[in-house]
């Protein structure tokens, strides 16, 4: 099977950054992308960032410019650096991986979410 562990979440000012982590752990053979999403109070899940295995990336536009995603391969961890965070950033945040995993030795390929971190911008 395949875990993720997500930290780095908290409560930060207006304009602060914060930087999130998520490291996934189990019978990885191919990791497809790695993303992060978010879901405010009454809202529905959106896309932040999305990284692929070529290293492509994809932004919501409401945090492109602001917002960084980048992955260690070596470590199979997905970051997400925020910056110039604003209040209406605040949402619970959940990484997202699509993996080829082995699974009693076949070939699965897996969609697994996160735990989800609160990410709280407010003065």
């Amino acid at each position: 099977q395949v875990q993720l562990v997500e930290s780095g979440g908290g409560l930060v000012q207006p304009g602060g950054s914060l930087r999130l982590s998520c490291a996934a752990s189990g019978s990885i053979s191919v990791i497809n992308s790695m993303g992060w999403y978010r879901q405010a109070p009454g809202k529905e899940r959106e896309l932040v960032a999305l990284i692929t295995r070529d290293g492509s990336t994809n932004y919501g536009d409401s945090v492109r410019g602001r917002f960084t995603i980048s992955k260690d391969n070596a470590k199979n961890t997905v970051y997400l650096q925020m910056n110039n965070l604003k209040p209406e950033d605040t949402a619970v945040y959940y990484c997202k991986v699509a993996v080829l995993a082995d699974i009693d030795g076949y070939g699965r390929y897996l969609e697994i979410w996160g735990q989800g971190t609160l990410v709280t911008v407010s003065s």
